[in-house]
């Protein structure tokens, strides 16, 4: 009887310990479950994104490397602004507000200055020293329309002069270069200046040649008379923008009558004179004016003068309303005799300057 009693207790105690070795077992298991599901989730899916994305990010990361490697070779053209060295899209216009004379000021300064078209027809000279930097808030104002267009030209024939004399002396210096035997250190950085600044790559002497001209007197007239309405829009009033060349940057004037999604703003410029210069690189550099450049290259090696009516035709790309436009434009340079200007020269004021130009 007592060695019945302790088998049985011997069975006893091995189901205790069988019971309670499940039990750890089980409560192990359960602990560690959640984290391990969680484990094999992030192995299986660190795995799958590895597999699909690998080839895409290498694509992506080759393709930054490609564009970098272009980037840095070609460096010095593309990290220059072809208007780097125009007071262009109001660069520090807050720190300095030029100044705004009266129409009826402006009107008596050139009077006692004895500036009227008719002697600068006659005489086929205008002193620059009468520019302004900007143009008189009662222009639109004037109801005389020979008055009001007279001053306008008064206003930014000086400028159109004295800026495509300064591409003349440019040019004049680029031939000099060209038939040179040996270019300078200093020759060298005037060309690279140059071709910077006319957006010319590859260092092509024939392409600056083409691009490095001026733009007839007439014809830059004309366009600044029927982008600002002779005077009296509010991009010229406000911003010195005599040519309505857009910009998509945050700076400009928004125009009023902007269609939804269009987001292009009006540039605005320090002073006019600044106007004037961003209007000529960008006829002289943009893609849509080439065979502009073309027609004017062959008018100069035909020993021609520059024909605005002729080169107004290459610039239906100017205006949305393409031939419309440069039709405008040719009514205005004739209707109002603007060839008298194409052979108006600045005023020498000393006698190097006589013999420059």
């Amino acid at each position: 009887m007592t060695k019945k009693k302790i088998t049985k207790l011997n069975d006893s105690d091995l189901n205790f310990f069988k019971t309670l070795l499940i039990s750890f077992f089980l409560i192990f298991f359960f602990s560690i479950l959640p984290s391990s599901i969680n484990f094999i989730k992030k192995s299986f899916k660190s795995n799958e994104v590895v597999l699909n994305s690998s080839k895409k990010n290498f694509d992506e990361i080759l393709d930054k490397q490609k564009k970098k490697t272009l980037n840095n070779s070609i460096k010095g053209r593309l990290s220059w602004n072809i208007f780097e060295d125009i007071e262009v899209f109001g660069k520090n216009e807050e720190n300095n507000d030029p100044q705004r004379l009266s129409a009826s000021t402006i009107e008596q300064l050139f009077k006692d200055n004895g500036y009227n078209l008719d002697k600068v027809k006659e005489t086929k000279l205008v002193n620059v020293g009468n520019q302004l930097t900007r143009l008189p808030k009662e222009l639109k104002n004037i109801e005389s329309s020979k008055k009001r267009k007279n001053l306008f030209i008064q206003i930014v024939l000086p400028l159109i002069i004295e800026e495509n004399l300064k591409i003349r002396f440019d040019r004049k210096k680029l031939f000099e270069i060209l038939n040179k035997n040996n270019t300078t250190k200093r020759d060298k950085a005037w060309l690279n200046l140059k071709f910077k600044q006319y957006g010319v790559n590859n260092n092509d002497l024939s392409k600056l040649k083409i691009r490095m001209d001026e733009i007839p007197v007439s014809l830059a007239i004309a366009q600044a008379a029927k982008e600002t309405g002779w005077g009296s829009s509010r991009f010229a009033q406000e911003g010195n923008a005599l040519f309505g060349q857009w910009t998509w940057s945050g700076d400009g004037i928004k125009p009023l009558d902007i269609e939804k999604g269009q987001k292009h703003k009006v540039a605005k410029f320090k002073i006019l004179k600044a106007s004037v210069r961003a209007y000529q690189r960008n006829l002289n550099t943009h893609s849509s004016y080439k065979k502009f450049r073309i027609e004017r290259a062959i008018q100069r090696d035909n020993d021609e003068k520059l024909d605005s009516l002729k080169l107004v035709n290459f610039l239906e790309k100017y205006a949305e309303t393409g031939k419309e436009y440069t039709e405008i434009l040719k009514k205005i340079i004739i209707q109002n005799n603007l060839i008298d200007f194409d052979d108006v020269e600045i005023l020498p004021t000393s006698l190097k300057m006589k013999n420059l130009i």
